[in-house]
């Protein structure tokens, strides 16, 4: 049972990120243009992206945690449980020790009064040096949560979504199914799915076409 939730909880998790971020790639092709150059500059097409390189990737890493800004993977994260009586919000608000608290990421990252235009899809908001704040932004993002009690599986969550990804931008080039955007309507569920399954049209890079025949 721990293993199948282990399982679970790592795939479903990316996945939902991967196809979140390919949506906002798609609706945002100069993003896309920036990573591809990021890539093949890092990278090169003689070989295939490995994990190693991720960290030579920085732009690569903006997409991903701006991604999670707009689309945490769990939008209340994991329910805890209040160890003790406390008082939060200058005493407005008094909650009970064994109290179910759930923490709404989603909003918080999206807040006007902390984040310049919280619903544009902009990566180069936590590049290093970039803005009134720099690299200060990340700090207010909790995606994973906080702490002693935040998701084990962080590290493993961005290698896994950086390495794939990143293969995906570098092996092919992607275009919408038509000329309107994709659908970004958010559904209901623990990882917050796409209302309408990102549906994209790809095809192999002629760079990057004699290292795919060899896979």
């Amino acid at each position: 049972m721990i293993v199948q939730s282990l399982l679970q909880a790592g795939t479903d998790t990316s996945s939902s990120t991967i196809e979140w971020a390919m949506a906002l790639l798609l609706n945002n092709p100069h993003v896309l243009a920036k990573a591809k150059e990021e890539i093949d500059a890092v990278v090169g097409t003689s070989r295939l992206l490995e994990e190693h390189d991720l960290a030579c990737l920085p732009y690569l890493r903006c997409i991903i945690t701006e991604t999670l800004r707009m689309y945490p993977i769990a939008p209340h994260l994991a329910p805890h449980q209040a160890s003790s009586d406390c008082v939060v919000a200058g005493g407005q608000y008094i909650i009970a020790c064994g109290t179910m608290v759930l923490v709404d990421v989603y909003s918080m990252q999206r807040d006007p009064t902390m984040w310049d235009e919280p619903n544009r899809f902009i990566p180069e908001r936590f590049e290093v040096g970039i803005g009134e704040d720099g690299d200060k932004q990340v700090v207010r993002m909790m995606p994973f949560g906080m702490g002693r009690r935040k998701c084990p599986g962080e590290g493993l969550a961005w290698r896994t979504v950086g390495v794939a990804l990143g293969l995906m931008v570098q092996c092919f080039r992607w275009e919408r199914m038509g000329k309107e955007e994709v659908d970004m309507s958010e559904g209901s569920g623990f990882t917050m799915p796409m209302v309408v399954p990102l549906v994209a049209m790809c095809q192999p890079r002629e760079e990057m076409d004699e290292i795919l025949k060899r896979i």
